[in-house]
């Protein structure tokens, strides 16, 4: 385990690093929830499915039929 001194100085480095505007090691909340997706991964594998379900029964009856 770090000793306190190792810790203080690790917790400086972000603290300065981040004013620097590097990029922490972890987003906050808020940056998270920005880079979300409004639609689930689930609800976006039906519409998936949906549309391309049509569109193949579509072109099986442009073939066939």
């Amino acid at each position: 385990m770090p000793s306190e001194f190792e810790m203080r100085k690790r917790n400086e480095k972000f603290v300065q690093d981040a004013r620097e505007g590097k990029k922490p090691t972890h987003m906050s909340r808020q940056e998270k929830l920005a880079k979300r997706s409004p639609i689930g991964t689930w609800a976006l594998g039906v519409i998936v499915f949906v549309v391309m379900g049509g569109v193949l029964f579509e072109l099986a009856r442009l073939i066939f039929l």
